[in-house]
């Protein structure tokens, strides 16, 4: 029987249409290379989790055989093939992959998240690794993970929140916690509706309030980077990160546009760029000015 291949499911959705930037200009080109062989075999095995058709085992299937090409047990799918090859070239290990390949297990298996807690723990399987693998491709430091962790919590329950609405009424799958929505006796079957309920708005302004406490959290994260670009392209991350943030706060996801337009983006952007900058460079000329002389 043939075997097929796991890039028959993708979404054709790209690197291009993520809320935020996946190995820009500003990462150094020999980086780019693994960094985006992790993304393509990621977004691989997100589109399968989140197939409209395939059956819940058939989904399991795929992403099982995704594990075994990442592992060198089998070579069916060319981005595990791809992205074992960068992790060789680099002396990584499969780890950051293959927790992300439990976090599309969970979105296959598990469709309520009970509280806080609960949500957090999923992020720290669909999220969290994504960052620790670029700090780990560019030789950062293990000091780094508990910032890049806040971050990358809070710019996937911003995703969530964006698209609560889409992934109820496609998939029936709901991470807006249990018991955030009854703390605003808002039932999970509001999430179908074409405009958000008062009881609903109060709920995810709430959860969008919180994830800004995250964020706050990874504040100090491009300081603690010792490579510059990246700390720049963090820099515009967590800047991009804030702005859907108090769109969150302002907008009914289930209604209203509040995702950020290619326009507010590069604004943003550059705005990041240049603050993060004049940072680093008074940091820099902090410490020469407190140096001996003879130094």
């Amino acid at each position: 029987m043939t075997t097929i291949s796991a890039n028959e499911f993708r979404s054709g959705k790209s690197h291009r249409d993520e809320n935020f930037p996946v190995a820009s200009r500003l990462i150094s080109p020999r980086h780019r290379a693994p960094i985006l062989a992790f993304y393509n075999f990621v977004r691989t095995a997100d589109d399968i989790a989140d197939h409209p058709s395939l059956e819940a085992q058939q989904k399991l299937d795929q992403l099982n055989r995704l594990e075994r090409d990442l592992l060198g047990e089998s070579d069916v799918n060319p981005e595990a093939i791809l992205l074992r090859q960068a992790l060789s070239e680099r002396g990584l290990t499969p780890r950051h992959a293959q927790h992300l390949l439990t976090a599309f297990r969970m979105d296959v298996t598990k469709l309520r998240y009970d509280d806080w807690d609960d949500l957090i723990h999923y992020c720290s399987y669909s999220a969290m690794p994504v960052g620790r693998f670029v700090l780990d491709v560019h030789g950062e430091d293990t000091k780094t993970w508990p910032a890049n962790d806040a971050l990358c919590a809070a710019l996937q329950i911003n995703n969530h929140l964006q698209d609560c609405g889409r992934d109820y009424r496609n998939l029936n799958r709901v991470y807006i916690p249990l018991d955030a929505l009854g703390a605003e006796n808002a039932g999970v079957e509001e999430l179908g509706s074409a405009r958000a309920s008062p009881a609903l708005m109060r709920c995810l302004r709430a959860l969008a309030r919180r994830t800004r406490e995250l964020l706050r959290q990874s504040d100090p994260f491009p300081s603690l980077v010792e490579d510059s670009r990246l700390a720049l392209e963090v820099s515009v991350i967590q800047a991009l990160a804030y702005r859907i943030t108090y769109l969150l706060e302002a907008r009914d996801p289930l209604s209203e546009r509040v995702h950020l337009g290619a326009g507010s983006v590069a604004v943003i952007g550059a705005g990041a760029v240049i603050s993060g900058l004049l940072q680093r460079l008074g940091r820099r000329l902090g410490v020469t000015a407190h140096q001996p002389r003879d130094a």
